[in-house]
């Protein structure tokens, strides 16, 4: 019996794949191209709640780029590229030399991952030690139901906030003080 390995692919191999005709998103784990529901307007609200407060924070405070649903290489051989919801990329990441119009290459400071109804828990808490491994400083992990939002830092250490909290600097990663974002806040639409 004769087998075939599968060809994995790199980073620039994925990057040239056409976009998925039915609007799905697509990430690289390992080498394998993963597809995504395309998400639903209530992900697509809760996003933007909480790219509002960051773009115009981190544009406030000159502290880098804040994006979504941009690729981000965090790992090689077998190469890993995946999309967060939102991301905070400080300044002192962002070589000016670097191709735009690839996947960045390192983790954002801040990854911000909507939980979906068709997500798996033990993937999407794999992901965020992922992201801290790669480098990320915080990840959150936003959770519509039960309407809390898991801030992941690394060493393990881990805080689930609830709408009856509000989020920090100090929780989203900022070099400054002064971000305050209400749980309550992210889930209103």
């Amino acid at each position: 019996m004769t087998s075939i390995a599968e060809r994995l692919l790199t980073a620039d191999e994925f990057h040239l794949l056409p976009d998925d005709p039915d609007g799905r998103t697509m990430e690289l784990l390992d080498g394998r191209v993963v597809y995504m529901s395309a998400p639903g307007e209530e992900h697509s609200d809760i996003a933007f709640s909480v790219l509002v407060p960051f773009t115009t924070f981190v544009g406030a405070h000159h502290l880098g780029k804040v994006r979504n649903d941009v690729g981000f290489r965090i790992r090689s051989d077998p190469d890993r590229v995946v999309s967060p919801d939102a991301s905070f990329v400080a300044y002192d990441r962002l070589a000016p030399d670097r191709d735009r119009t690839k996947a960045f290459q390192a983790a954002p400071n801040l990854a911000v991952e909507i939980v979906s109804p068709t997500d798996v828990e033990s993937e999407v808490d794999a992901k965020a030690i992922e992201y801290l491994a790669a480098g990320s400083e915080r990840v959150w992990v936003i959770r519509p139901i039960p309407r809390t939002v898991a801030v992941h830092r690394p060493g393990g250490d881990s805080r689930t906030y609830t709408v009856e909290d509000t989020l920090t600097s100090d929780d989203a990663g900022f070099a400054v003080d002064g971000f305050a974002l209400p749980v309550a806040g992210i889930f209103e639409s």
